[in-house]
């Protein structure tokens, strides 16, 4: 199974710490853009005949903020290029600011059947402050109009100003409104962004008083039935993003569209980050990619290893032996010492012990280290 990631790359503004490939000012592309998306969805449909997928996504960019017969377009594309599973999982990121009930209605239509809900906090001098255009009645209002479908929340830590009760306001919230799935994250600051004055500054929490959030956080979320099953990702029984689990197991997926990335057959590559070229290569009938490399073996291996540890259930010891033809002890034995009071086997499974899976990076130096001698 593999999944298919689509690019949306237009929104009504442009948040104050985003490091994606969106444009604020360019709506009247968004027509002439779909439809060369539509074309690359065909393109890589006819390369990709002998997969099954079973997880499609819509990204972006806020992909609620473009007409949805748009979005209808592009899903009755992808069912006449790919072949879907019966269960797929079809999700689409959308902004409570941008959201309507003739949009949700045309969606469903589409068969969008799981929706995720960028709320990020819901003290609204916080949202003002990262540049959102909704509030938190904007996210009740969406929700409402959610009723009884799957949705998902993000939520954001690490704000200016933020405290713990603030946290708890905003899981309250999306608990309340029924969301099934919560991302909980913390805010990551790229130089370039409007926000790296606030960092550079000193107006951002640090590392620590971040942690000490996230560990808030958590507790409050398995309190109320949101299990942890990756690092960021917290779930109801039975809601945890397939699309997202694919990536962390090191599935294959096709990404389409400006700045989308794949991973198929052993190779990533990634479309290019110019909209016009993008527009160009694609009306030209060539794909527009900007890199594209083979991985190899002992990139793959450290990769099946990070992935695994950013998840709850960590890594299958059988598995890694089945892919690479060794035992991992004899891949990373100097990793494995070093990390042995981080680690915990359960049966054929080793895991980061809950107390440290917020500090994976940390434990994952010495298998970098050791992988690239």
């Amino acid at each position: 199974m593999a999944g298919i990631y689509i690019h949306i790359p237009f929104c009504r503004h442009k948040c104050s710490y985003c490091d994606f490939t969106s444009f604020p000012d360019k709506i009247d592309y968004a027509e002439a853009y779909m439809a060369c998306l539509y074309k690359e969805l065909k393109m890589r449909g006819e390369e990709l005949k002998n997969y099954e997928f079973d997880t499609v996504y819509f990204g972006g960019g806020t992909p609620s903020y473009i007409p949805p017969k748009l979005i209808l377009g592009a899903m009755n594309q992808i069912k006449q290029c790919f072949r879907l599973t019966k269960d797929a999982e079809i999700t689409l990121e959308l902004n409570p600011g941008t959201i309507g009930e003739a949009k949700v209605k045309t969606y469903l239509q589409a068969g969008i059947n799981r929706f995720s809900i960028g709320l990020q906090t819901a003290i609204d001098s916080q949202l003002a402050d990262l540049g959102r255009i909704h509030n938190a009645r904007d996210y009740v209002y969406a929700t409402g109009l959610l009723k009884g479908q799957n949705f998902s929340t993000d939520i954001m830590l690490g704000l200016k100003n933020q405290t713990k009760e603030d946290i708890a306001k905003t899981i309250e919230l999306a608990s309340a409104c029924g969301s099934s799935h919560i991302s909980m994250y913390a805010l990551t600051v790229e130089d370039g962004t409007p926000i790296y004055t606030d960092y550079l500054n000193g107006e951002l929490p640090d590392s620590d008083e971040v942690a000490e959030m996230y560990e808030f956080g958590r507790k409050l979320l398995e309190e109320k039935g949101y299990k942890r099953y990756e690092i960021s990702n917290f779930a109801k029984a039975g809601f945890e993003s397939r699309h997202n689990l694919n990536y962390w197991k090191r599935g294959e997926y096709i990404g389409v569209g400006i700045s989308a990335s794949s991973f198929m057959m052993g190779k990533r590559f990634t479309n290019t980050f110019d909209l016009d070229e993008y527009m160009k290569c694609i009306i030209s009938g060539f794909y527009p990619a900007v890199t594209s490399e083979q991985v190899e073996e002992k990139d793959a291996k450290f990769e099946f290893v990070m992935l695994a540890f950013r998840t709850a259930k960590g890594l299958s010891m059988t598995e890694y032996k089945e892919k690479f033809g060794n035992p991992l002890g004899d891949d990373f034995p100097e990793a494995l010492k070093k990390s042995v009071k981080y680690l915990e086997l359960d049966g054929d499974r080793l895991r980061i012990k809950d107390e440290y899976l917020y500090v994976q990076n940390s434990i994952l130096m010495p298998f970098i280290e050791e992988i690239q001698q």
